[in-house]
């Protein structure tokens, strides 16, 4: 990437009031965090369910709850247990870092479930997860509309079938099946309370904002999902402020956006090398 760049992000960054924070899977994927983009990713995470022949969209829905529950319940497990161990990269402390200076104040957007940016010290009350989040389950079968968190959650999983042992999780309500609170693919039964009121609090701070003096950074934001992408180029549009798309593969984007061809932690070093 050219230093200019880099540079003029730089000059961007240190004359905003406030910054809103987009991010897709890519942000989480130099953390560690595997990347599912394409069947190979997925696969090359999941073997056994390589086996099956089930792609990520096909494995990411909750039919496999009623159909498969300990299948289901081993694949969402082991993602919240391999969440719960990751620590995130150097670029979330930048960003936080930076953010805390913001006259305005900052809000984050992303389509992530895995807590990353709450693990990082971002405050909860900032965060919007339009995706809804692992760490929260609701009833399974919708006997009632409540998120509870699911820290007291415990999913034990085989890590040769990827299948759920001993007790799995419980709707404390009725007792039946319990799920997390994430909007899956063909999900009729996702409760977005939630996330609801996440993107009320988000739309609120930004109305109150000088709109000229937002930027917005966003990051590993691909098309293969393009919420994160929509949302921000809808607010640069109607704000007319300034946008800096970080992604190694789908940076380009609306004419007067910044492009920053990296991973999301190489872009962000690369621009805070110049603040």
């Amino acid at each position: 990437m050219d230093n200019e760049t880099y540079k003029y992000s730089a000059e961007i960054l240190k004359k905003a009031d406030s910054i809103l924070i987009t991010a897709g899977a890519g942000m989480g994927v130099d953390s560690g965090l595997p990347d599912f983009r394409g069947n190979e990713g997925f696969w090359k995470a999941y073997p056994p369910i390589a086996k099956l022949g089930l792609t990520f969209s096909e494995m990411a829905n909750p039919q496999w709850f009623s159909y498969k529950p300990k299948l289901a319940c081993g694949f969402y497990g082991h993602r919240l247990n391999l969440y719960r161990k990751t620590l995130p990269h150097n670029g979330f402390k930048l960003l936080l870092d930076y953010a805390l200076t913001r006259k305005e104040g900052y809000s984050v957007f992303t389509s992530n479930v895995d807590g990353q940016f709450q693990k990082a010290g971002f405050d909860d009350d900032r965060i919007s997860e339009c995706h809804g989040s692992i760490h929260h389950f609701q009833c399974n079968s919708g006997c009632n509309d409540n998120i509870w968190d699911a820290k007291e959650i415990k999913v034990n999983v085989d890590e040769n079938t990827f299948e759920a042992f001993d007790e799995l999780p419980f709707c404390p309500n009725c007792k039946g099946l319990a799920r997390p609170n994430i909007l899956m693919f063909g999900d009729w039964d996702w409760i977005g309370n939630r996330t609801n009121e996440q993107e009320k609090r988000m739309k609120k701070w930004l109305l109150g904002l000088d709109k000229s003096k937002l930027v917005i950074v966003e990051l590993g934001a691909g098309r293969a999902v393009p919420t994160v992408r929509f949302q921000s180029e809808s607010i640069f549009q109607s704000f007319k402020c300034n946008l800096i798309r970080i992604n190694p593969r789908d940076y380009d984007g609306p004419q007067g956006i910044i492009s920053i061809k990296a991973n999301a932690k190489e872009g962000l070093e690369g621009i805070f090398e110049y603040m």
